[in-house]
């Protein structure tokens, strides 16, 4: 049993509703892109907006994220997890990702606070729909609730 098991005991999960989920999601400064490339999943760190319920992202032209995704479905993953506390949540999101060029849009997004963190230049304006979003929260349970869990031993013991 690892140090962490025998302080966190046992959890409870809460699901999330999406206006949750989407205010979660909205507070993230990073989040997680999932994609495929060459029929292999591919995990991107990126700063994003949630910007009319799409996720905004912004990407450089020649990038991976820019070839691979435009059409695609996609996930989007964002948390805050703390594990001294044993809580935090998580939201994922799966969408189509969508090239924005409509020069409308782009200019509109242009307007938009998102600054990517990489270096270079970063005009190509990614959106993925928010069709299906899940959101859970974890937290610590009760000492009660960690031993009921544990069938009435003590907490954290196996």
């Amino acid at each position: 049993m690892s140090e962490t098991d025998r302080e966190c005991g046992y959890g409870e999960f809460t699901r999330l509703d999406r206006c949750e989920s989407l205010r979660l999601l909205a507070s993230a400064p990073v989040g997680r892109l999932i994609f495929t490339v060459h029929a292999l999943p591919t995990v991107r760190p990126m700063n994003h907006m949630l910007v009319d319920r799409l996720i905004l992202l912004r990407t450089a032209a020649g990038s991976t994220v820019a070839r691979k995704v435009d059409g695609a479905v996609v996930a989007f993953e964002a948390d805050e997890l703390d594990a001294a506390t044993c809580s935090g949540w998580s939201v994922t999101v799966t969408g189509r990702a969508a090239l924005v060029t409509d020069p409308e849009a782009i200019a509109g997004y242009r307007q938009v606070r998102l600054l990517p963190w990489a270096p270079g230049a970063h005009e190509v304006f990614v959106t993925i729909t928010t069709e299906l979003i899940e959101g859970r929260r974890v937290h610590r349970g009760t000492p009660a609730a960690d031993r009921k869990a544990a069938g009435g031993g003590r907490a954290g013991l196996g």
